[in-house]
């Protein structure tokens, strides 16, 4: 094993330690008990992203189901490192938060973004109200974010206009943003709570669960009427393949293709391989693996706090899929560049899911080392392939020019991160969202009355201007 490799291991086996994670909780529990302070969420609110406006309609529900203090911070956009393709997220986030507001039952944003000036008029009147003596406490202010967010997202109600930006504006966005990077993050939409993050409603089950461990539910009123048991959370992650595919369906159904942009540096694209080839064959299509440069190989910076919560939101969403994850040894540079070079031979050979799983399983859950020959060899024959054959398609460059035609394909569709999806005119970016392909494949084979998704590609391009 190489220094880098071993490092590497070491680094993501302390990182990812879960009797680490339990003892951190548990200081995190008593310093707040021993300071006598309540359960403090502090919520970083972008007003014009719109997963925070998702995520402020869903902490007023948590407000009224925990015994939590709610401390909303404005914050600026996230800077040009931690959003490399910014044109193309403004854009995506659009058509994926009115996916996300439709499945989780929320108000949803609009199909343009609202100008400067009105993004300004509420950034103005959110500082007010956070300043305002006369309205102490935080269900005050995170009403105000919903009711400001429903009216900015409105198409037809932008604010009014303004020309400068006041000085609370800046003197709030100054105080959160900075914030927000002591803590060691970087977007907005997020909460952190005793020491961990969460972003978004698609990572809210984590904090939800968290607070009922410690007993920070709110007792029902005795008339409330309420059905006895746990209670539902605000907002889970739907599972796949939950309902069977109707047979009679897929039997006269001509459904496409699914592509899955992958890269062999990504843990997200790891937690996603199973599901993935489980998606393909419940539905009976072909699974075609579109593989890209990862973002750090294309000369795009990733800083260490990036790269702390990537590793750490993935074990956790690893835990929730009973996904092994780590040790790992981290494939960045030549061990991709191997990789992908037998990719195609794999491929050709017809055993490409099987080398692609191979790879990502003995990297992310066995430290293997796929920059070594010893590694790469037993990652070529756990997939039932033949090293003396495929050791001669090392270093040949050949798939280099498949892996950028895999990214502008990628970019053409409005996406630039893996794991990226396409089903027809369909397209999703993340592990978290193989439901919007799966809700695809039923409505196209007709197995229910899914409504069509939000469509990607040039429609989402086309609204950026």
């Amino acid at each position: 094993m190489s220094i880098k490799s071993f490092a590497s291991k070491q680094f993501s086996t302390h990182l990812l330690d879960e009797r680490r994670r339990g003892k951190a909780r548990a200081r995190a529990e008593r310093e707040r008990r021993r300071k006598g302070e309540p359960h403090r969420i502090e919520f970083f609110h972008q007003v014009d992203d719109p997963y925070s406006h998702l995520l402020a309609q869903a902490l007023v529900k948590l407000q009224q189901r925990y015994e939590v203090e709610v401390v909303t911070w404005l914050v600026e956009p996230p800077e040009d490192w931690a959003a490399p393709a910014r044109a193309l997220l403004e854009s995506y986030s659009l058509v994926d938060a009115r996916r996300l507001a439709e499945k989780a039952g929320f108000h949803a944003t609009s199909e343009t973004r609202p100008g400067p000036e009105a993004v300004l008029d509420v950034q103005e009147r959110l500082a007010a109200t956070l300043a305002a003596p006369e309205r102490p406490g935080s269900e005050a202010t995170l009403e105000a974010a919903v009711a400001l967010g429903r009216e900015l997202w409105e198409s037809e109600s932008r604010g009014r206009r303004r020309t400068q930006c006041a000085a609370s504006v800046r003197t709030a966005l100054g105080a959160g943003t900075a914030r927000r990077a002591e803590l060691g993050h970087y977007l907005g939409g997020t909460c952190f709570y005793g020491g961990e993050w969460t972003w978004g409603i698609d990572r809210l089950a984590y904090l939800e669960e968290r607070l009922a461990d410690l007993g920070a539910q709110i007792p029902p009123a005795a008339d409330a009427g309420q059905m006895a048991g746990a209670p539902t959370l605000i907002y889970s992650q739907p599972r796949l393949l939950e309902e069977p595919v109707p047979a009679d369906a897929l039997e006269v159904a001509n459904l496409p293709d699914l592509h899955f942009f992958a890269s062999f540096r990504s843990p997200y694209t790891w937690i996603s391989t199973e599901r993935v080839i489980r998606l393909a064959e419940a539905f009976g299509v072909n699974l075609r693996i579109r593989f890209v440069l990862p973002m750090v190989m294309r000369g795009l910076p990733v800083k260490r706090s990036k790269r702390v919560y990537i590793l750490l939101d993935a074990a956790r969403e690893a835990r929730r899929n009973g996904v092994q994850f780590g040790p790992i040894s981290d494939p960045v540079g030549k061990p991709v560049e191997r990789g992908y070079s037998l990719l195609p031979w794999a491929i050709d050979q017809g055993r490409g899911i099987e080398y692609f799983r191979s790879f990502m399983t003995l990297a992310f859950s066995q430290a293997v080392d796929a920059g070594s020959d010893r590694g790469l060899r037993r990652i070529v024959e756990e997939a039932g392939l033949d090293w003396t054959e495929g050791r001669g398609y090392l270093d040949d460059p050949a798939w280099r020019a498949e892996a950028e035609r895999n990214r502008e394909e990628l970019f053409d569709l409005g996406l630039w991160g893996v794991p990226s999806f396409r089903v027809g005119s369909v397209a999703a970016w993340g592990q978290d969202r193989l439901w919007v392909l799966e809700d695809e494949y039923r409505r196209l084979a007709g197995g229910s009355h899914v409504p069509a998704s939000p469509r990607s590609g040039t429609d989402v391009l086309r609204s950026a201007g």
